[in-house]
């Protein structure tokens, strides 16, 4: 992304005060919808182990340790990566307040959205729960790169990881 695709973007919503506020608005409540669901989808298995459900015990420890072990991997990976923000390469506040410096790739939101959404694909006898997660992941990864925060590899690459830990640690282990 070059410094005036990133600018010009910002500044569009900016210039727009509502849309930038139902952008910053849509991230939280799409964030906050995610890991309020999470826990949700725990506590029903929880609830289905202890109603005798057959092979709910070990959903339910995958559904707990995939998402945890591969956040935890994807923050150490962002740690040692240390890449910097499209805010801090451009100089440029981002539209939602942020001034977190580096960590920038891979996206962890964008991550923890694809990861609690393929367990949810797993584990959740509501069919559309799990693609309507997937389809917030892709509005919560354009979110995150049209308001500042992040350029388009960091979520794309956030994306791929949590639909790869969750494909690999849900379906294939």
């Amino acid at each position: 992304m070059q410094k005036s695709t990133y600018i010009s973007m910002t500044d569009a919503l900016r210039a727009r005060p509502v849309l930038a506020r139902g952008v910053s608005l849509a991230n939280k409540v799409i964030t906050d919808a995610v890991y309020v669901a999470y826990p949700c989808l725990l506590v029903w298995l929880a609830y289905a182990v202890a109603t005798g459900a057959a092979g709910a015990a070990g959903m339910l420890l995958r559904a707990a340790l995939v998402p945890g072990i591969s956040f935890v991997l994807v923050t150490v990976l962002r740690k040692v990566i240390n890449a910097p923000r499209p805010y801090e390469v451009f100089d440029a506040a981002p539209v939602i307040p942020k001034d977190t410096r580096g960590n920038s790739f891979p996206s962890r939101h964008a991550f923890s959205i694809f990861v609690i959404a393929m367990t949810f694909c797993a584990c959740c006898p509501l069919a559309w729960a799990g693609p309507v997660m997937l389809a917030a992941g892709v509005l919560l990864a354009v979110i995150r790169v049209v308001s500042g925060v992040h350029f388009p590899c960091d979520v794309v690459v956030g994306a791929l990881l949590g639909m790869l830990a969750g494909f690999v640690g849900l379906w294939i282990l």
